[in-house]
């Protein structure tokens, strides 16, 4: 069914999806037979993937592992296979004493043997790197190919001597090289020869293998002018040529490409990348000394490329070989056809028109799981994202989980027909061998034109191995892979086979296993739509366990064996057990099907039965007939319909008699076939058809939900007459669904009351209590216990609260305590604090009181709906308790609202405006607005605000606190603020600055690492600021502050301006035409000045920065010294290090750059780091000091090392480790004080409120005094913040209580 949906081509190879989403029940999987292509793969072990190419590539060289003696001119040499236990010994006696064994090459034969013989998907290493030597460690790291060649060959031709395979590693792939220097005056000669296992050819410069090859065997190097050679017959210097030639070539030529390069300029590694070629067929006729032979002496073909993916610093090997012996079964690569998983849902219903939920989920769960557990029919490619057909699914004989059949039934069909849906082509038959792809355990057919993709890039050619063309395997070795393999081995391998058969026999048999729940006709009945077992006894079936690789006629003769009195036919249906009772879907009818392809899986239920009824009812089968189990409630009155009084509350006679039913209301369950219709329930109730269903409302208002929540009476949806003709599923009913059955004449009772087509349902169930708390005038935690008095009060939810109270009132008896005083009822909540005033002329359901919940009786008046209860306090925000509170209309404004509170407090004057409570509790923003009412500010009821003195800036002004920066090495500044006559510290005001005006006028910067930030102080008022004033406008406001006016600055220019945040530099304010709205500055906002001796302008990518360097020796630094650093174009440690460089004239790879953290006391080292780069993005992010893990701002301080004259590289100094000392101080103190607060303490301990903790206020220098800029109203300025008392004197700014 899914074949034809794969229609968008991959091109790149995609690895079968493996075996592990297959759930399996008993012990480990057993290895997986060999693929397709009949070779073995091996198994890589962590890092040993270049291990594996090199193995691989050995054994497909067929003279490596036996050659025909004729084929040979020495007979004294032997291969790997022709060497015998009488030589290399056995391994099974490597441990006894004495014994001489050669266990590297008998672990070489025995893993060669394996990877030939033994059916399984791919081969282990362990027992030949165990030979090796390596431990653990040396499996999960990865080395150079080549560097392994040398060391395996060395390793083997050191094991064999004294054997007859001692010179075989010698006469297969070692050459002679002859190195000759010619000398230009008397033409000697003088000759070297040396050995070469392999040739090691230059790839950085050249753009082929043959050009390379040229440039070391044909072109000579002359030594000349100041590189002269001196002559042995002329014994003198003299000018001569130099030249390599090949003078004895191997039968296997092996070419290693230098791909690897170091970069001398940037002192680093780097892989050639760029595009290498090499022929397939290679003649070495014009590199060889001697030329006189055949060109079959020459020639060479390639038959193994080691291709290394990746990088200088990792990667991944894998080996493209040619199967020379012909062993493999190869087959041509198709482009697979695959969808997007997250569209094979909708390219599924488009196909079939009916989406995987409706038919194919209920018996085959989610998609996902799906393929998943098939995933010997689909496989998961690109990165899990794409889903694509196998070309050949295993059949069901070794496999299952194929779909080879479907049955006749269309309710059993399956998602998968792979046969159907993609036709395989015959395998294309070429002549010569064929290249395959060995990636450790995966075996893939390529073609010959997948080699030149190898030529370039991160995955490209880096070990060649050719072979001499007059090399010619005999017939009996094509296609043999028993050819030359000794006998011993053979018979171990197939020893091997016979027990990897038996383990994979035993697992399918474990795994094939489905336990089956049976369901006999004779023990069921039909009742409410749906069957039901005659007893309990016979509720859970009987258990059957059956291989699901068997035939649905196998299972039904094994049933009729079990059931020795069946007659008659027999019929088996898959079943589901549904809340309503046990359901029947599709028949199975075909003999023929495996259970696995009729869907049939563990725990499913087949019920047994003859096909037409059971207990002589008919059984109508299909998903469109599943019952459904409604809760139908029917009016229940009791006797006669009284009602009697018990305990104050009503109750219905007969209460509990109905089982899930309250009084009035009878409950019963009922299932119905989802495919009857409305009317045919109607009818099965044995109601007439004047009687009215009705839907439990579930969209109705709060309070609603049906008796017995507290909410009073609920509702019912009546159902229109036309949804009489429509079924329970297009109504959308569900199990548990609850259906009223009402008669036209249950109306006139007062319990149902119809509205539109909405029901109303009050029972007396619906009748509960409301619990009555009285608080006198006064009272609180510490009253009495006999003062507070509690009353319960029977209520219901349309009662008026009005009642509530006045029967509250005369349980109580406080009229004739207390006669005239006003009362109102208030919630708590859960903390127990007082909530506002319920309205009284509101019903308990409309003003949202749940019944059976307390309320307090406390003095004062209630408000009307169209009123606020609102709490208010002056000054600063209230504790519990103290707030007063007042009742306004919501109509009124802002304005009436305020004259309202100071005419209750006994406050005059106009000097004064409200603000609202932030989130943590805490003064926030005033109410701009005094002609708003309080209902378009949505102020709520119960809210609280605060009176605050002071006029309202204008619209479009803000309120902003400046702080002036002091430097301490200006002693003359430092000197006049600390004799300033701390009488006058009392705070002027400044008129506000527009947020429309530009951040020009108040730009700035800051190192707070020097200095101290002080709070300036106004000596006189100044004119109001616009937002069409000019850019300068806002700094110089700043400048004719009277605390500013001993700071002389030329311009504005030399001015900084930090944003403060809690009472710490934050940031520098930047942009010439940003305004303040832009800059997002709000009023209250605290901004610091610092003044500059020249001119600045920062960008917005320029940050600055506090650099100290470390003096050599000693755990301290230099002083500090500001730096600009433009990340606009590059944010890496590298551009830091560079422009730190540039400053201090070093080199910048002999700088340690640290951020001091001055929280914690702590210094975050600074260096290149590397990022994990995705499959997806090609694109390495670069690397940012402005994000994380430093974050780099304005102000940060960097610790600076030259490691050329000092070797510490740890930058924490005595001031840090005193600071970690107290902070680990600190740390012990709040864990004692906190076990102190959970003692017992000396004498009676008053019970007090809940107070509000305020935060420690941090100091940011050793004297400051409050100046705002605020706005001035009606000619006079009023004070909103007062005074701070100076603290002792420190010498730089501190940051979160730090001090130096």
């Amino acid at each position: 069914m899914f074949g034809n949906l794969f229609e968008e081509d991959e091109e790149e190879g995609f690895a079968s999806a493996s075996s592990r989403g297959r759930v399996t029940k008993g012990g480990d999987e057993p290895p997986a037979p060999r693929g397709r292509s009949n070779l073995c793969g091996i198994k890589n072990q962590g890092g040993t993937c270049y291990l594996n190419s090199l193995l691989q590539t050995l054994l497909f060289t067929p003279e490596f592992r036996g050659m025909d003696r004729r084929m040979i001119r020495s007979t004294c040499a032997k291969e790997l296979f022709s060497l015998g236990p009488d030589e290399l010994g056995c391994l099974e006696d490597k441990e006894k004493p004495g014994a001489k064994v050669r266990v590297i090459p008998l672990e070489l034969q025995r893993l060669f043997a394996s990877l030939l013989l033994s059916d399984q998907q791919s081969a282990s290493t362990a027992n030949l790197t165990d030979s090796f030597g390596w431990n653990s460690s040396e499996g999960t790291n990865q080395h150079d190919v080549q560097e392994l060649n040398r060391i395996l060959f060395s390793a083997l031709e050191h094991s064999l001597v004294d054997t007859s395979g001692s010179s075989f590693i010698h006469r297969l792939y070692h050459g002679t090289i002859v190195n000759s220097i010619v000398c230009k005056e008397c033409g000697n000669v003088s000759q070297r020869q040396e050995d070469f296992l392999d040739l090691t050819v230059c790839v950085c410069g050249m753009s082929s293998l043959e050009d390379a090859l040229w440039s070391m065997f044909v072109e000579e190097e002359l030594f000349e002018g100041n590189n002269l050679y001196r002559c042995a017959q002329c014994d003198r210097l003299v000018t001569a040529a130099k030249s390599a030639k090949l003078k004895k070539l191997p039968p296997f030529m092996t070419m290693s490409l230098l791909r690897f390069s170091f970069d001398f300029a940037k002192c680093e590694r780097y892989k050639e990348t760029g595009r290498y070629s090499f022929p397939f067929t290679i003649n070495l006729q014009p590199f060889c000394e001697q030329t006189d032979g055949e060109d079959s002496d020459y020639s060479y073909e390639l038959f193994s490329v080691i291709i290394h993916k990746g990088g200088c610093y990792g990667g991944h090997y894998h080996v493209y070989i040619r199967d020379i012996d012909q062993l493999g079964q190869w087959e041509p690569p198709e482009p697979l056809k695959s969808v997007l998983l997250d569209q094979l849902g909708q390219k599924l219903m488009d196909k079939i028109g009916s989406s995987w939920g409706k038919k194919f989920r209920k018996h085959y769960g989610p998609i996902g799981k799906f393929l998943q557990s098939h995933s010997d029919v689909f496989m998961l490619v690109s990165s899990g994202t794409r889903v694509a057909l196998k070309a050949n699914p295993p059949s069901p004989v070794t496999e299952p989980t194929t779909q080879a059949e479907q049955p006749t039934n269309h309710d059993t069909s399956t998602p998968l027909d792979p046969r159907a849906a993609e036709h395989k082509p015959e395998p294309e038959q070429e002549q010569g061998s064929h290249w395959f792809d060995l990636n450790d355990s995966a075996v893939t057919s390529i073609r010959e034109s997948d080699i030149e993709k190898q030529f370039q890039g991160k995955e490209s050619a880096y070990m060649l191995f050719y072979r001499k063309t007059q090399l010619h395997r005999p017939s009996e070795a094509l296609k043999n892979p028993q050819y030359k393999v000794p006998l011993h081995l053979i018979q171990m391998a197939h020893e091997e086979n016979i027990k990897l058969q038996h383990m994979r026999e035993e697992f399918e048999a474990t795994n094939n296993t489905v336990e089956l729940r049976l369901h006999l006709a004779p023990s069921y009945r039909l009742e409410n739509g749906a069957l039901q077992p005659i007893s309990k006894e016979q509720n859970g079936g009987t258990a059957l366990s059956f291989d699901r690789r068997k035939t649905v006629g196998d299972l039904r003769l094994a049933i009729y064996q079990m059931q020795e009195l069946w007659e008659g036919d027999m019929a088996l249906t898959v079943a589901k057990s549904l809340p309503a009772g046990l359901h029947l879907y599709n028949t199975l009818t075909d003999d023929g099907v495996s259970l696995y392809s009729a869907g049939i899986h563990t725990n499913s239920d087949l019920f047994v039965w003859n096909g037409r009824e059971v207990c002589g009812a008919t059984i109508l089968t299909g998903a469109e007939w599943e019952p459904v189990l409604l809760t139908v409630v029917r009016p229940f009155l009791g006797e006669d319909g009284n009602l009697e009084m018990e305990d104050g509350v009503e109750r219905e006679e007969g209460r509990g008699e109905f089982e899930n039913g309250g009084p009035g209301l009878k409950r019963e369950a009922r299932g119905f076939a989802g495919a009857v219709t409305l009317g045919e329930v109607r009818e099965a109730l044995g109601e007439p058809k004047e009687s009215l269903l009705c839907q439990e409302h579930k969209g109705g208002k709060k309070g609603e939900h049906g008796a017995g929540e507290g909410g009073g009476a609920s509702g019912w949806r009546l159902f229109p007459p036309t949804d009489m003709q429509r079924t329970l599923k297009e109504l959308s009913l569900k199990d548990g669904d609850a259906l009223l059955v009402l008669e036209p004449q249950s109306f006139d009772s007062s319990m149902f009351a119809l509205n539109g087509d909405v029901v109303t349902v009050t029972t007396p169930s619906d009748c509960r209590w409301l619990q009555v708390d009285f608080q006198p005038p006064g009272g609180g935690e510490g009253e009495k216990e006999e003062e507070r008095r509690k009353i319960k009060v029977p209520a219901t939810g349309n009662m008026l609260l009005c009642e509530v109270k006045k029967r509250a009132i005369e349980e109580l008896q406080l009229q004739e305590q207390l006669p005239g005083a006003q009362y109102c009822l208030r919630q708590v909540d859960c903390t127990g604090k007082l909530l506002p005033p319920v309205c009284e002329e509101l019903s308990v359901r409309d003003a949202g009181v749940r019944l059976m919940t307390t309320l307090t009786l406390c003095p004062g008046n209630a408000p009307k709906p169209s009123q606020l209860f609102l709490n208010f306090s002056v000054g600063t925000a209230p504790s519990a308790g103290t707030e007063m509170n007042i009742i306004v209309e919501s109509t009124c404004t802002v304005k009436e609202c305020l004259k309202s509170m100071l005419d209750a407090v006994g406050l005059d004057g106009t000097c004064w405006h409200l603000r609202r409570l932030d989130w943590c509790e805490e003064v926030g923003e005033p109410l701009m607005d005094e002609d708003a009412c309080l209902s378009e500010l949505k102020i709520s009821n119960g809210e609280t605000l605060i009176i605050t003195e002071g006029h309202l800036p204008p619209k479009g002004f803000l309120k902003l606190s400046v702080w002036l920066y002091l430097d301490p090495r200006n002693n003359s500044m430092e000197s006049d603020y600390n004799h300033t006559d701390s009488s006058h510290a009392e705070e002027q005001m400044l008129e506000a600055v527009s947020a429309g005006e530009t951040a020009q006028s108040l730009t700035t910067s800051v190192c707070w690492q020097h200095g101290r930030a002080e709070k300036c102080r106004t000596g006189g008022d100044i004119g109001r600021g616009h937002a069409g004033g000019s850019q300068d406008s806002g700094r110089m406001k700043v400048l004719t502050l009277p605390a500013l006016q001993d700071v002389c600055v030329p311009t504005s220019a030399f001015m900084r301006v930090w944003l403060l945040e809690g009472r710490r530099l934050a940031r520098i304010l930047r942009g010439q035409q940003l305004t303040l709205r832009k800059l997002k500055l709000t009023s209250g906002t605290d901004l610091c000045v610092q003044q500059l001796l020249k001119e600045e302008d920062l960008g917005p990518k320029e940050v600055l920065l506090n650099v100290k360097m470390g003096i050599p020796g000693e755990r301290c630094y230099y002083p500090a010294e500001e730096l600009v650093w433009d990340a606009s174009h590059d944010s890496s440690p590298r551009s830091l290090r560079t422009c730190l460089a540039a400053l201090y004239g070093l080199s910048p790879d002999s700088l340690l750059l640290a951020k001091h953290q001055p929280d914690k006391h702590t210094w975050e080292e600074i260096s290149n780091w590397s990022q994990q780069v995705s499959k997806k993005k090609k694109k390495k992010k670069a690397e940012s000091l402005l994000g994380a893990p430093f974050h780099l701002k304005d102000g940060d301080t960097i610790g600076i090392k030259n490691l050329l004259i000092d070797n510490n590289r740890d930058f924490v100094t005595l001031e840090d480790e005193q600071g970690q000392q107290r902070l680990r101080e600190q740390a012990e103190q709040r864990r004692k004080g906190g076990q102190d607060a959970g003692s017992d303490g000396v004498g009676p301990r008053k019970k007090t409120g809940p107070t509000k903790s305020r935060k420690p206020e941090v100091a940011l220098s050793d004297q400051r005094w409050g100046v705002q800029i605020a706005s001035r109203s009606h000619g006079c300025m009023n004070r909103s913040e007062l005074p701070i008392k100076p603290h002792a004197h420190t010498h730089r700014c501190h940051v979160a209580g730090q001090s130096s």
